[in-house]
């Protein structure tokens, strides 16, 4: 038996569940497993094949996140060659919001026969945004009672965030409304079920569900204004104590242990947020760094002494990430997911080829094609709104665009645009960020992208004009759950007492150093000062984007209502 003890870290991101296995002392890494979900995500019909769903919708089946968490601490514990007397804690980070009824026995309402073919009775993902007509009028009454400004609030409503998919099952569906017990959050039903605590994290029901220490939940008169329906939502469906992020929320039970293959009583720590999850997964414990997570999205964080909000940043909860900071969190709704998206429909099958001859996926293909081009040679400049605006103005119904283009545009010289089109909108935010009196001295990237990414990390680096640093850890969400895990366990245990002494003592050595090329920063500079002169135009002056978006959310609607 191994006379260190560990602690596993769960990371349920978009599209699949990881979970490490690390030293509870040192950090030491021992074992990953993974597993991507069944299902995915559900955008255009249901498991039944058959029941289709409208425009910007986003589901996930809850049984896919079971088997995920099976599997992987199975696999996990088997790489590691541990058994259950080893373990100490384990921790959850998850994406938000994501959320999902579920009935009084804790069963997600979409496994019930009479429910599946509804998709309302469906995790809601975190990129949703089927709801944004419900946060367009939580905006307006916002905006009417004069409190929109509230730091809980961060000066507009997302449709990311929980009370709009809420809106919109009781809207579109009030049965599967009326049907559910309690509306939780996908890692808070996690934690009900391995602990029988009905324990809601502090993280995602300050930064989705605008709960505060001082004043609790939105008011029930503010709810019933928005919908008479509303006015008892808390107490009737967000029932549950609101539990600190870095503490130990519950134990194990004998169900659970004995499916993961754990000790009953093993400790579990409240979960929190997966982009959160990798401040200290980076080694980021004060303020002045500023965390970035380059994945399908990504998220910048940094810690402030001061609370903020405002154009789709969040900053109003004090120890939302770690205890006595605020965190101004905020991110870019696509990165990963436009790339993917134009590799999938616009590359030419004689790329295909090529990369496949060289061995190489299309992906570091194109990057090698277009890394032989300077900044600004191919005339393009693109917004990167494919999955809408997060900030400055928390828009879903804007979307991207490309601009340039000639009969003598490569493909390369696209997928260059994208590219730095996502790193232009990470320079807008870190701007923000220091607007709000928040300095940036030191940048930590993290995520699939940052780490296997070098021709990407180079134009960040480039565009901020700043060095960047990547974490060493691969998968610093899931590490950062297992730092979480060791403090859930303490010292008496043989974990840590607090995240920052977490942080120190299982925080390993940085990985790559980026540092700007002088040249490219200057022409990248000017190329910025255009973007931002299209931000201005179509986020705010133009509304030709959200005409469009209207035209195609009235043909989808129209196509799904022809083939039922």
């Amino acid at each position: 038996m191994a006379t260190r003890k560990y602690v596993i870290g769960l990371d349920f991101g978009t599209k699949s569940c990881r979970a490490l296995v690390a030293d509870a002392k040192t950090g030491a890494v021992a074992a990953l497993g993974v597993q991507d979900y069944v299902h995915g995500v559900m955008d255009r019909v249901l498991p039944d094949g058959t029941t289709r769903l409208g425009a910007d919708w986003a589901l996930q089946d809850p049984q896919d996140y079971i088997e995920a968490l099976e599997h992987t601490v199975h696999e996990a514990l088997t790489q590691a060659a541990l058994s259950g007397d080893d373990i100490i804690g384990l921790s959850v980070d998850f994406t938000a919001s994501t959320i999902l009824p579920i009935d009084a026995s804790g069963v997600p309402l979409c496994t019930w026969e009479k429910y599946s073919r509804r998709p309302h009775a469906y995790v809601k993902l975190w990129k949703h945004h089927a709801s944004e007509p419900q946060a367009r009028q939580i905006n307006r009454l916002l905006r009417e009672k004069q409190v929109l400004d509230h730091p809980r609030y961060g000066g507009k409503v997302s449709s990311e965030l929980m009370l709009p998919k809420v809106l919109q099952i009781l809207q579109e569906d009030p049965e599967i409304y009326e049907a559910a017990d309690k509306i939780l959050e996908a890692a808070d039903w996690l934690t009900l079920l391995m602990t029988g605590e009905e324990r809601r994290s502090g993280s995602t029901a300050a930064y989705k569900a605008m709960w505060s220490e001082e004043e609790g939940y939105l008011p029930s008169e503010l709810l019933k204004a928005l919908d008479p329906r509303l006015e008892h939502f808390v107490e009737q469906k967000l029932r549950g104590a609101v539990w600190p992020v870095g503490s130990k929320l519950g134990e194990l039970n004998a169900a659970w242990a004995e499916r993961l293959g754990l000790l009953p009583g093993t400790a579990v720590g409240t979960s929190i947020i997966d982009s959160h999850a990798g401040m200290p997964g980076c080694g980021i414990a004060k303020p002045r760094q500023m965390m970035l997570i380059i994945g399908t999205s990504s998220v910048q964080a940094v810690l402030s002494e001061q609370p903020y909000s405002g154009k789709g940043i969040m900053g109003g909860v004090k120890g939302g990430i770690i205890p006595g900071y605020y965190a101004l969190e905020t991110g870019l709704a696509g990165v990963g997911d436009i790339f993917e998206w134009f590799i999938n429909t616009s590359v030419p099958a004689s790329y295909k080829a090529k990369a496949d001859e060289a061995g190489l996926n299309l992906f570091r293909y194109l990057s090698n094609l277009a890394q032989n081009s300077k900044p600004g040679e191919s005339g393009l400049l693109a917004l990167d709104w494919w999955s809408g605006n997060k900030t400055p103005f928390v828009n879903a119904n804007l979307s991207g665009l490309i601009l340039g283009l000639s009969l003598t545009t490569k493909p390369e010289e696209i997928y260059r645009a994208l590219v730095e089109t996502t790193g232009f909108g990470t320079r807008m935010i870190m701007e923000a960020f220091e607007t709000a009196g928040v300095p940036v001295d030191e940048i930590y990237a993290c995520g699939g992208i940052a780490e296997k990414d070098p021709f990407l990390m180079q134009i960040f680096a480039d565009i901020a004009n700043r060095e960047i640093k990547v974490s060493a850890v691969e998968q610093t969400a899931a590490f950062g759950a297992a730092m979480y895990a060791s403090v859930a366990a303490g010292s008496e245990r043989g974990g840590c007492n607090h995240i920052t002494e977490a942080v120190s003592a299982m925080s390993r050595a940085r990985g790559q150093t980026y540092r700007p090329n002088p040249a490219h920063a200057a022409k990248y500079s000017l190329l910025y000062g255009i973007y931002e002169e299209l931000c201005g135009y179509f986020g705010e002056r133009s509304d030709t984007m959200k005409q469009l978006k209207a035209l195609r959310v009235q043909g989808i609607s129209q196509t799904k209502k022809g083939s039922l």
